[in-house]
């Protein structure tokens, strides 16, 4: 592995000898709560500085609001309707983290690259997320029980 000086790692591949952008750094942390503004409120206190922005993602039942915090953002969600994921995880666990989100160059040469290795994609093709991402999760049971999620900005 080498550096490129931008902090990306960056591989060759054994066989071909191409280079392979992997992830670049964490995007964000996502964070399940049961109520938007009364959790932007207590965020705003702990990092002395309010949401720069809320952004509803129908595909995924949530509403989203956004802390950003040097280069990662903290990404509140809050579930819309009963039968979204994150409706379903607040009803097996408390409100806490749920994900962590990497960055990556090229989502669908990570898809590839990540099931090469053994991972479980939950969701092969990308979907749009908030903030003018394209998503995609990793199962928690091939990740020592943490829900990853790779981000691409759009294009």
């Amino acid at each position: 592995m080498i550096s490129d000086g931008k902090q990306t790692a960056i591989q060759k591949d054994s066989r071909t000898n191409i280079r392979i952008i992997t992830m670049r750094k964490i995007e964000h942390i996502g964070i399940a709560v049961q109520d938007l503004h009364e959790s932007n409120a207590l965020f705003a206190k702990l990092l002395g500085k309010k949401h720069f922005k809320t952004e509803r993602v129908e595909g995924e039942a949530v509403e989203t609001s956004f802390f950003q915090v040097g280069e990662t953002k903290v990404e509140l969600l809050q579930a819309t309707r009963p039968e979204s994921a994150i409706a379903k995880y607040l009803e097996k666990k408390s409100p806490g983290v749920h994900h962590i989100a990497f960055d990556v160059e090229d989502i669908q040469a990570e898809v590839a690259r990540l099931k090469a290795e053994g991972f479980e994609i939950l969701n092969e093709t990308p979907k749009e997320g908030a903030d003018n991402k394209l998503v995609v999760f990793l199962h928690p049971r091939t990740t020592h029980g943490v829900l990853v999620e790779l981000c691409q900005e759009k294009k």
